[in-house]
């Protein structure tokens, strides 16, 4: 019985995260080329799957029923047509059949959505996507193979993100005229968390706690950058009333700058927070700004407005892995106002949350990310499970709530006890 037993390892599966960074096409005009090139052999594809391609009209609903051929049956006859007119290397030929497919395939299903016209698609941007067999890594450059015994090389090794780049594995880049999309995944190591940060987002600091202390982070550098920002649009907007053509030039500019200026804060604001916490299990919570604008007034409204809590919890959400770490969003409802010690919920809270039960007192944005802390591990309140609450014990006194500096902080410690119902 045991000879035919086959025991099987267990082999996680493997997990990547990718990143894309672009550069400047310093080889233009053999780029140039290329494109051309290639983008003959993906029109003449495109082509080629149109006249095989069926649609009718239903008469019940009037919808598009639209029939495409089958990759099996046409692929080898496609291969062969544009083998006649490729002066590339044939490894373009498969790589236009295959993007061919791609843009056929979106197609089709914007039309029966009712979101594109039923007329044959058309290349608008002229680009390669490079084959992986028809690119080399040597060092901090690609060489990618035009024709036999012809390159093209781009070099990324004066780049910004060259540094970050060397444990990454290239993927298939994206040749244009002006840039070149370079793609790079990351395997993710296979690491337990030994840190937890809870972070309770506010309109002018992060307020986090990890467990042993309290964590105040200024955001006032970037509150004052957008509304610096949003003076200069405003000032752009009225010139842009006057003069039409060159205020939309100035207002382009100035929104792009904006955007620019600010996630360029936000990177490097997560590159921080990640050495800082390498390693870590982070809860965030899972904000509605729409939500927020119905109950706040015009002056909250505006300052709701000008917060990126989304950008910096997408940002952290997409470099964790990088560090072995994970991002979970945490529902915020009730985290200000309910006590972490008996679960009480209070109706009214000021700067102070003060439990009116058991007497708890502390800062609201604190309380607010320790309760964020309680639920990233799973613990509940009385009211949730009868049987079971979690308190928390003051071991240095109530924290000044005039006093916001980095890294001060309350300790805490957390007793779970149990209880049978009777």
């Amino acid at each position: 019985m045991l000879k035919n037993l086959r025991i099987r390892k267990f082999e996680p599966e493997e997990e990547y995260v990718y990143f894309t960074y672009s550069i400047k096409n310093s080889e233009r005009e053999k780029s140039k080329e290329l494109i051309k090139e290639y983008r003959t052999l993906l029109q003449k594809a495109i082509d080629y799957l149109w006249s095989l391609t069926k649609i009718q009209v239903r008469k019940k609903n009037g919808n598009y029923k639209i029939t495409l051929p089958k990759k099996r049956e046409v692929y080898k006859p496609l291969r062969d047509e544009l083998e006649k007119i490729n002066h590339l290397a044939s490894h373009y030929v498969d790589k236009a059949i295959n993007n061919a497919f791609s843009i056929i395939t979106s197609w089709r299903k914007r039309a029966i959505k009712g979101r594109a016209s039923i007329e044959k698609p058309t290349l608008k941007k002229a680009y390669v996507k490079v084959k992986s067999t028809l690119r080399k890594v040597v060092g901090e450059s690609v060489r990618i193979t035009v024709r036999p015994h012809e390159y093209i090389t781009f070099s990324w090794s004066k780049s910004w993100f060259s540094r970050r780049v060397r444990e990454l594995e290239l993927g298939e880049p994206i040749i244009k005229e002006e840039k070149v999309y370079l793609p790079f995944r990351y395997k993710l190591p296979w690491a337990t968390p030994v840190n937890f940060l809870a972070i309770d987002s506010n309109l002018y600091t992060l307020d986090a706690y990890d467990g042993e202390k309290f964590v105040t982070i200024s955001l006032k550098q970037l509150y004052s950058l957008k509304y610096s920002m949003e003076v200069k649009r405003a000032k752009v907007q009225s010139f842009a009333s006057k003069h039409t053509k060159r205020g939309r030039e100035l207002l382009r500019k100035y929104s792009h700058r904006e955007r620019n200026r600010v996630l360029d804060f936000v990177h490097k604001f997560v590159n921080t927070l990640l050495d800082l916490y390498p390693v870590t299990f982070f809860a965030v919570e899972k904000l509605d700004k729409e939500s927020m604008f119905k109950d706040a007034n015009d002056s909250l409204s505006r300052k709701i407005s000008r917060t990126v809590w989304g950008s910096i919890h997408k940002v952290l959400e997409y470099k964790a892995p990088l560090y072995g770490s994970f991002v979970k969003e945490v529902n915020p409802y009730l985290t200000s106002r309910s006590c972490p010690r008996c679960g009480f919920v209070s109706r009214k809270v000021g700067k102070t949350f003060e439990c009116e039960r058991c007497g708890f007192k502390l800062d609201r944005q604190l309380n607010a990310s320790l309760n964020i802390y309680l639920k990233m591990c799973g613990f509940p309140h009385i009211r949730d499970v009868p049987r079971v609450w979690v308190g928390v014990i003051p071991l240095m006194g109530r924290r000044g709530m005039n006093v916001r500096d980095f890294g001060e902080a309350q300790g805490l410690r957390i007793d779970i006890k149990y209880h049978e119902i009777l």
